[in-house]
């Protein structure tokens, strides 16, 4: 009989414990289901049916769960958070975000102006100084270039005027179509200066707003010119410290590996994620410092809206080992001349 009842007791245990595995894994999914819901409300998401709700609850669940790992693992530098690109898989968030065309930097016919300044400041953040616009966002179109290289030409107009003007991104997207850029397809923000110089000057944010997606050049609104620029310079390439020369003088515009989880989700800190140096994410490199911990970092004002990151800016590390710098930003540096 005591074998029996020792029997019955082992199996009371079993099915308690499978009980209890059971309810938390329940609670477990209800939980995820009313972050997902959350989620839904606050970024305005709905789907075409039922399945494709399931399958982006799926791949929502997926990210979130290694979010929380990551965090959970007490990394110091830098945390990642849940935002709009949640519902995403890492290889969509990439072909729609990051479409940049990358390319080599010669070092032989380099002209820097900033080759032998002397007396940088500690720290920069042009933004203190006025002559960094309010994030925005490119959405689902892959023009990265086109911010990238209006965030520069804002920022020596600024400092040439005295006057910070929010220029069009759409008239780049619509109307640079006769060189390597492609719109929403991708492009260069060397080729985005040459149209600007071509072009005679770039008009307005709000003559020419964006919309998020290829269209036809409208050449009135494009004729209107804002801004000019004279040329454009290339910093040289893997090279920190010319780079940190160029920064500490106007915002630059710097190109990334911007593909990874990481980068995808970053929320805060100094950057220091795993990245290699495949450049597909043009970016403004707008200031840099020292965090309290005493990391070397570069700021980098990002298009992907104010959301995203530490208001839509990311610290990336600086003064790494790495030839190119942390994810390649100092691969394909280049600069406006006003």
């Amino acid at each position: 009989m005591e074998y029996f009842r020792n029997i019955c007791l082992f199996l009371i245990f079993i099915f308690s414990t499978l009980a209890s595995l059971a309810m938390s894994r329940t609670l477990q999914d209800a939980s995820m289901l009313e972050k997902y819901q959350q989620w839904m409300h606050r970024y305005g998401r709905a789907y075409k049916d039922e399945a494709e709700k399931e399958q982006r609850f799926k791949i929502f669940s997926q990210n979130v769960a290694r979010i929380e790992a990551f965090n959970k693992a007490g990394n110091k530098f830098y945390k990642l958070g849940i935002n709009e690109f949640a519902d995403l898989t890492n290889e969509e968030f990439r072909t729609s975000r990051n479409r940049l065309k990358g390319h080599m930097v010669s070092n032989d016919d380099v002209s820097f102006k900033y080759q032998n300044v002397t007396g940088i400041p500690s720290s920069m953040d042009w933004r203190r100084e006025g002559a960094v616009t309010p994030v925005k966002n490119q959405d689902q179109c892959g023009c990265c270039w086109a911010f990238s290289a209006v965030a520069a030409v804002e920022g020596i107009t600024k400092l040439r005027t005295g006057k910070l003007v929010s220029l069009s991104e759409q008239e780049l997207v619509d109307c640079d179509v006769n060189s390597e850029d492609k719109g929403c397809q991708g492009g260069l923000m060397d080729d985005a200066f040459k149209f600007i110089i071509k072009n005679h000057g770039l008009t307005t944010e709000r003559n020419y707003p964006y919309k998020g997606a290829d269209g036809k050049c409208n050449t009135r609104m494009a004729a209107n010119h804002a801004v000019k620029i004279k040329g454009y310079q290339n910093v040289p390439a893997n090279n920190e410290m010319a780079l940190l020369n160029a920064v500490a003088h106007q915002p630059i515009s710097v190109a990334i590996d911007a593909g990874g989880f990481e980068f995808q989700f970053y929320f805060g800190g100094v950057f220091k994620g795993s990245c290699g140096n495949q450049l597909n994410h043009g970016v403004a490199a707008v200031g840099y410092g020292v965090a309290e911990d005493g990391t070397k970092y570069w700021l980098v004002k990002n298009s992907w809206g104010p959301e995203w990151g530490e208001k839509g800016y990311i610290r990336m590390q600086r003064d790494v080992k790495q030839k190119g710098g942390l994810c390649g930003i100092a691969m394909m540096a280049s600069y406006p001349i006003a």
